[in-house]
């Protein structure tokens, strides 16, 4: 050890000694991973706070939704709730008449009548779709025909104007996750859910002490070779700047008894330790020994290969760091930046810092309104050339557009489109956005959370765009995303989504999920049938209403498959997800339709089996080896997610 060791008052502590073998230059990276391993995992510390008073916090733990948002189908725009099959043959020459029902649809008002054939309910934006209809037509297109009917000139297709139960947010979808800072857009999203209070991460307290005999503290007049304090204002403001709550607690003298107190009343009263001066190996160093004696395991690095900043000390005493950074503001600030920063944030549970405007390579087509300036809300991926900027398709009404989007992109209003392949300006909605460690474009699955939540505990961020099994495959082929998952079934080789795959992509086996036939409980047209019965027994039935799927989705191509080509009422009420399926049975908008076993066990609905579907991921071959890939695939075989994907209902494969 140093000459000063006879020097101090109380022995070394066992394994102090040891402390020797740290004293080298370390590159920064293997200061860093010493550093973080030494400190993580760990539990974060979370407050509960009303939704109100979580501003700005970053969120403790993850939040699944607990409700469907909307909790059923509604309409987006003022008009008429119609059944698009009625008015197929519609136009300016050839208006269509509709009788209206007796009632009005209000925010807030259940309705009480079916639209039956050639009829129409009027509706107010934001009411709950009726029985029968599966579209809207806005007010603007149609005539009074007297008091009781309209005529419509335009026709509609299945969906128009419709926003579905679940098509915002889905019952048990992984809503936000630990780490997420609360902004407005996440407070809104939080109160769509019904979630009145949030676990946020407390702010780590972080004791700030300058050391040496010449400082003084900035307002009092300067001695002969004194200087002023200028770190302790700086790494103050720093830590209060990245999520952390500064203590200054002064300068302390060069006295190794004074120090040490100081030092001990730091570690007992907060979370971590930050001091300024007093790294060098010389005779003169005091605050490096005293660290051997205030806790295990001690100093982690004394001597880190950055310039400037080269005599950074950092050490872990008892689960608290503690950091002496060197004496120079320069350096203190340079090493406080790029060490101490991404630990403290971790800390904190704030994401890493980011830049606030890329330009990113748009991949589809998106349709504008001439005459209107748009903004298209986007998400960011990292494709072969640069990055992708996925525009949001939930629509306008959708809270997590907005809430999930990393930033938008503009469209002149002289444009009516921005083409596929466009390169352009993305302003990000916060600086502290950065590109996912992993991307996955394709069919969605509550399994999909399970598996991935590991990552994201993990430090690694995971970005999940659901855009359908087919959506995702071309996404795959273009090299947009690291995996896709599909569920896609061929009924040439009757087997599940290997045929589809095309060269340069490989598939990885995910798990099984049942899907079935979903209907209420005691309906006695499907109560002890299997499937196949069950679907000929709706399909007897004149009044009773099934609930489809989108095109492109697996869902649909085994729904077809049990139809037979038949048509049946409800047909073309296509809702895009597993939990809007099951939202229209139990709320009596359908009597019956397709959904996976865990969706329907958690509305309490009844469930014929009808087959067991694969739900696999297309991997982008050229991306294997990227460490979120990798990731991923580990946290797939693992115990872990293969207990929660079997408490869930799925089976691993």
């Amino acid at each position: 050890m140093g000459p000063g060791m006879t020097m101090i008052p109380k022995p070394p502590a066992p394994g102090a000694l040891e402390q020797e073998q740290f004293l080298k230059i370390l590159s920064r990276e293997e200061a860093l991973a010493r550093f973080e391993a030494a400190l993580f995992p760990r539990v974060l510390r979370g407050e509960l706070r009303k939704l109100a008073a979580a501003l700005g916090a970053a969120l403790a733990e993850d939040i699944t939704a607990p409700i469907d948002v909307p909790p059923f189908d509604r309409s987006n725009v003022d008009g008429f709730a119609v059944r698009s099959a009625d008015l197929a043959t519609a136009g300016e020459g050839a208006p269509v008449r509709l009788a209206l029902n007796g009632e009005t649809i209000h925010c807030g008002t259940a309705p009480t009548l079916q639209v039956v054939a050639g009829t129409a309910t009027p509706i107010a934006t934001g009411g709950p779709l009726p029985r029968g209809a599966d579209a809207v037509v806005m007010v603007e297109h149609t005539q009074p025909a007297g008091l009781d009917a309209i005529d419509v000139r335009r026709a509609v297709s299945p969906g128009q104007f419709v926003s579905y139960a679940g098509s915002d947010i889905a019952r048990g979808e992984a809503l936000l996750r630990a780490g997420t800072i609360m902004g407005s857009r996440e407070i809104g999203m939080l109160a769509a859910c019904g979630i009145a209070e949030v676990s946020v991460a407390r702010r780590p307290r972080v004791a700030v002490i300058s050391t040496g005999d010449e400082l003084v503290q900035p307002g009092r007049p300067l001695g002969s070779a004194e200087i002023y304090d200028t770190n302790g204002a700086i790494v103050a403001a720093a830590v209060d700047e990245n999520g952390g709550e500064a203590i200054f607690l002064g300068a302390i003298p060069d006295d190794e008894a004074e120090l040490e107190s100081a030092m001990r009343r730091a570690l007992a009263d907060s979370d971590m330790l930050v001091l300024s001066g007093g790294t060098s190996k010389g005779a003169g160093d005091l605050s490096h020994r005293i660290i051997g004696r205030l806790g295990q395991p001690g100093i982690i690095a004394h001597g880190v290969a950055l310039k400037p900043g080269k005599p950074l000390c950092l050490a872990v005493c008892d689960g608290k760091p503690v950091v002496i950074l060197p004496g120079f503001p320069t350096s203190a600030m340079f090493t406080f930046h790029d060490m101490i920063v991404p630990v403290l944030r971790r800390m904190a549970g704030l994401p890493p810092r980011s830049d606030a405007k890329v330009d990113a390579t748009v991949p589809v087509r998106i349709a504008s309104e001439l005459g209107r300036t748009e903004f298209v809300m986007v998400s960011l991926v990292e494709g072969r050339d640069g990055l992708i900027a996925y525009p949001s398709g939930k629509g306008s009404g959708a809270i997590t557009s907005f809430a999930q989007a990393d930033g938008f992109l503009r469209i002149d209003a002289l444009a009516d489109q921005m083409s596929a392949g466009t390169e352009a300006e993305v302003t990000l909605f916060t600086p502290h956005v950065r590109v996912p460690d992993l991307v996955i474009v394709g069919s969605h699955c509550t399994g999909l959370d399970l598996v991935t939540a590991q990552l994201a505990h993990a430090g690694l961020t995971v970005r999940s765009i659901a855009v359908g099994s087919l959506g995702g495959l071309a996404a795959a082929k273009r090299g947009e995303c690291d995996l896709a998952p599909i569920h896609l079934f061929d009924d040439k080789s009757e087997t599940y989504n290997t045929p589809y795959l095309v060269e340069g992509l490989e598939l990885v086996p995910g798990w099984r999920r049942m899907q079935g036939i979903v209907f209420r409980r005691g309906d006695k047209r499907f109560e002890g049938l299997n499937a196949k019965d069950a679907v000929a027994a709706a399909l007897a039935d004149s009044t009773c209403i099934m609930v489809n799927r989108n095109q492109g989705a697996g869902t649909r191509i085994l729904i077809d498959r049990l139809l037979g080509g038949v048509r049946p009422e409800g047909y073309w009420n296509q809702p895009r997800s597993h939990n809007a399926v099951a939202a229209a049975v139990a709320q009596h908008r359908a009597d019956w339709g397709m959904t996976i076993a865990p969706v329907a066990h958690a509305v309490g609905l009844g469930f014929i089996p009808l087959a067991e579907e694969h739900y696999d991921f297309a991997l982008v071959t050229a991306r294997k080896d990227r460490p979120g890939v990798q990731a991923f695939l580990d946290a797939l075989g693992s115990d872990a997610a293969r207990e929660a994907l079997e408490r869930a209902g799925f089976r691993p494969a």
